[in-house]
């Protein structure tokens, strides 16, 4: 009881009963209340189960037929509680019998919960807040899981009887997004390159992603799509033009034949500059670097051939006289 209580408050109590059969009221709040499952400590051992000790006087009972595994002294256990036919609590480690199905969660809303069970070919059964029933199917648990581990997931199915499917992945399209910026990393680690595809086994995948099969084919299919990589039977590669990517050893690649072509074009360009003339064709060009017509230079061949005769001819007719 509070010490400044007064006659006419109202109090939160927990009620319980003692071992003598009485309800006991206490203001005291135990470390597990029902609805909720905890982490609690065996006290002592017996003939007929354990005794856990739940933060009040009387230690709160665990029966053998609600033990799950061997239970030691002093050991800790994930447990919740009901109510048995004596009226009284008790503890179980079978939670499937106390977790709620009528959780306000969504398709998409992020929770946390705690594993408290594997169940091979079936998944991971999770305790969503301490308090509703969710399952991790087997093909979305991608590393090793173990009883009380803490998880953060999301919710991705609610079924008709209110159990939630819970996966460990982002929503779809924002989880293929984070898959293909992980592919993209360990790529430009890489130096651009990946031997791995669509063709490469699981475990390979795994060990170089961390990711499974089918996350690494959506990833890189979309990377695909986006002109990013391009896929071979050697594996993925980052597509150079579209990516923006260049190797940082070797740089882009380059056409010798081209370069040399254009070598020699800018050599005579710049030869001719040099030079003063604006082609190479030298012999139409005069000395102030001006084109000579076609024309005026066969006129002036014609000319001073017809004047050559003239003087072979008046030269013949001085003789004679």
């Amino acid at each position: 009881m509070p010490e400044d209580a007064q006659s006419g408050d109202k109090i939160t109590v927990f009620v319980y009963r003692d071992s003598s059969d009485r309800k006991i009221a206490t203001t005291k709040r135990p470390k597990i209340v029902m609805g909720e499952i905890a982490y609690l400590k065996v006290a002592e051992m017996s003939r007929i189960g354990a005794f856990m000790n739940w933060g009040l006087e009387k230690d709160l009972f665990l029966p053998f037929k609600e033990q799950v595994g061997d239970i030691k002294l002093n050991g800790e256990y994930l447990v919740g509680l009901y109510i048995d036919k004596s009226d009284r609590l008790c503890a179980t480690m079978n939670l499937f019998k106390v977790l709620k199905t009528d959780s306000p969660y969504k398709v998409n809303d992020m929770v946390k919960g705690t594993v408290f069970s594997l169940k091979r070919g079936l998944g991971a059964m999770v305790a969503v807040d301490g308090k509703y029933l969710g399952l991790i199917h087997e093909g979305e648990i991608l590393k090793p899981m173990r009883p009380g581990d803490e998880v953060e997931l999301r919710v991705s199915n609610v079924k008709e009887d209110g159990k939630l499917d819970l996966s460990l992945k982002d929503a779809p399209r924002l989880q293929i997004d984070k898959d293909g910026e992980k592919v993209l990393s360990v790529l430009m680690k890489n130096k651009g390159q990946l031997k791995l595809n669509d063709e490469s086994s699981p475990e390979a995948i795994y060990e170089s992603l961390n990711m499974s099969k089918g996350s690494f084919k959506k990833a890189i299919g979309r990377l695909m799509k986006k002109g990013i990589i391009d896929i071979t039977r050697e594996g993925i590669r980052l597509a150079e033009k579209k990516s923006g990517y260049e190797n940082k050893n070797h740089g882009p690649k380059t056409d010798y034949k081209n370069v040399d072509r254009n070598n020699k074009r800018t050599s005579r360009s710049n030869d001719s500059r040099n030079s003063g003339y604006k082609t190479s064709d030298n012999r139409n060009m005069n000395k102030d670097g001006e084109r000579k017509s076609y024309s005026n230079f066969k006129n002036n061949e014609v000319r001073q051939s017809y004047n050559d005769k003239n003087k072979e001819r008046n030269s013949t007719t001085n003789k004679r006289k």
